[in-house]
């Protein structure tokens, strides 16, 4: 989907002002295509336009997934609670995690990192809403899916939620972990075995509601008829420090 509608207002001329804290590596590959997106979105003529983004891969910080469908015992509400106030004590006043599944822990991360976090998650329902797509297949991990964390947000504003089967589901799992996490070529064949099943039973847009799934975008040029929330974080992120983009 093209990015037309370009939120709040954002501000004009050299030097933002706020800078933007990124809590990176869950995963690596996703976190380093984000800040390549914050770089191509925003509208410059000099290196001094852009914002400052201070950026801390933590990729040691625990599976999320993992940690939510109770297979570990390990919580990584700590660690990136950690990572955020270091950021904030570097000079971050908003802060992006380009991870969907971290955003099942939003209302605890919110009440231990001392600056604002864009919530990509509302972000992007609110995206959707306001280009009036009445039904989206949603490809995210099992935590995000099995949480609603995706569905709530969609269903609060009349979007219905269209979820893989079990078997669909499995392959969207396989092309997140053995493809992206992997450093391996991302399966095409079964993603769009995934979208193409999705699209059957009513979704209008495919969400790519894993950043793991961003780069399935970016590698293969997908149509209109994908939204990618790490396209979205992008742009709300640059907005929120001020700064221009090529939407506006």
């Amino acid at each position: 989907m093209y990015l037309r509608d370009s939120g709040d207002a954002a501000a004009s001329g050299v030097n933002p002002g706020k800078k933007l804290g990124v809590i990176g590596g869950m995963g690596p590959a996703a976190t380093a295509y984000f800040y390549e997106l914050l770089t191509k979105m925003a509208k410059v003529d000099t290196d001094q336009e852009h914002i400052e983004a201070f950026i801390i891969s933590r990729p040691s910080i625990p599976d999320r997934t993992a940690y939510i469908l109770g297979k570990s015992e390990k919580c990584p509400v700590e660690p990136i609670i950690e990572t955020g106030n270091m950021l904030v004590a570097m000079g971050a006043d908003y802060i992006a995690i380009p991870c969907v599944t971290s955003h099942c822990f939003y209302d605890k991360l919110s009440a231990g990192i001392n600056a604002p976090i864009i919530n990509m998650v509302s972000k992007t329902a609110e995206y959707l809403e306001k280009a009036d797509v009445p039904s989206v297949g949603l490809m995210a991990t099992d935590g995000a899916i099995s949480s609603a964390l995706f569905q709530n947000e969609l269903k609060a504003r009349n979007i219905r939620s269209v979820i893989p089967s079990a078997q669909m589901q499995a392959r969207v799992m396989d092309l997140i972990y053995n493809s992206v996490k992997a450093n391996k070529p991302i399966d095409m064949d079964g993603f769009m075995a995934v979208a193409d099943n999705l699209k059957k039973n009513g979704a209008e847009i495919i969400v790519l509601a894993c950043t793991e799934l961003s780069i399935a975008k970016r590698d293969y040029r997908l149509s209109d008829e994908y939204a990618d929330v790490l396209e979205i974080l992008a742009l709300r992120s640059l907005e929120a420090c001020g700064a221009r983009t090529i939407y506006n």
